[in-house]
């Protein structure tokens, strides 16, 4: 049986590859022991409902359905814990077969919160006995899927984050083009309606009663305009974000793009904005 560290549910010990998937031991010794420059899920409203653990169980994994719906032999269906899926089509594919060869491959699942609309249970799942593989750990090093809250309250695995940093720095899988600048328009305004991250120095910090716009272009200049609700800006408040502090930081930005009058996200929560100072900046 694998046995989590308590703390995200990322399983730490002895992790290879199997089946043809890509060994995995040095991505859970970084999820393990990484330190993310983000959000705990502590600090999200409602986090602790969404990411309460449950017992661990053991299923077989099926077969793999759209999105990465996992189809199981006990007949319940479940969704990786921490991912969001990819858009596009052909990353939608890959992801899908990367996940393939563990059709058969008994599967210890961790489920997390409530069921989704449709009758799912996030879960944290681990393929395999010998040579167990964290499923969401794997397709987020291979770029194959965003370490994200996607519809859930809260990211319950924040430590995923540290694994989009290999590709994302090589442009692999759905990182190739991404993370946008913030102060490219054409590029966001092409996005309009699909999820997209998004990297930029924020030049003015404007406060209002019922919530905070971060801007990212010059006064006349297209750009990108971030809203912070009154919630979510408290919450950022709350753990050293403030217009103090943010004002000049590159931050990288994630979200579903609008158009306005101009790009436009709305922070659907704390872990949709990271402060990435001191990393490598824009590759352009």
């Amino acid at each position: 049986m694998v046995r989590g560290d308590g703390r995200d549910g990322v399983p730490c010990g002895r992790r290879t590859g199997r089946r043809g998937a890509p060994a995995l031991a040095w991505i859970l010794a970084t999820a393990c022991g990484g330190s993310l420059n983000s959000f705990s899920v502590s600090a999200a409203p409602g986090a602790e409902e969404t990411c309460r653990p449950a017992a661990a169980r053991e299923d077989r994994l099926a077969d793999v359905g759209r999105r990465g719906e996992l189809i199981l032999a006990s007949g319940r269906r479940a969704v990786l814990s921490g991912l969001r899926w990819p858009d596009e089509p052909a990353l939608d594919a890959r992801a899908r077969a990367w996940l393939m060869p563990f059709r058969g491959a008994s599967l210890m699942l961790t489920e997390r919160g409530p069921e989704d609309r449709w009758g799912r249970r996030r879960a944290d799942g681990i393929a395999g006995e010998a040579e167990p593989v964290d499923l969401a750990a794997g397709l987020v090093a291979a770029g194959l899927a965003y370490a994200d809250a996607d519809e859930a309250d809260a990211l319950c695995r924040p430590a995923l984050r540290t694994l989009e940093a290999a590709p994302r720095a090589a442009g692999l899988g759905l990182w190739a083009g991404l993370p946008l600048a913030a102060t490219d328009a054409a590029a966001l305004s092409a996005r309009a309606g699909r999820f997209a991250v998004v990297e930029g120095r924020i030049l003015h910090v404007g406060e209002r009663s019922a919530r905070t716009y971060l801007d990212f272009a010059r006064r006349g200049e297209q750009g990108l305009t971030v809203t912070v609700q009154k919630r979510t800006w408290r919450t950022l408040s709350e753990h050293g974000l403030s217009a103090a502090t943010l004002k000049g930081r590159l931050v990288r930005i994630r979200g579903m793009v609008e158009i306005g009058r101009g790009p436009l996200i709305d922070l659907a929560g704390v872990e949709g904005i990271e402060v990435v100072e001191g990393e490598r900046a824009l590759r352009r």
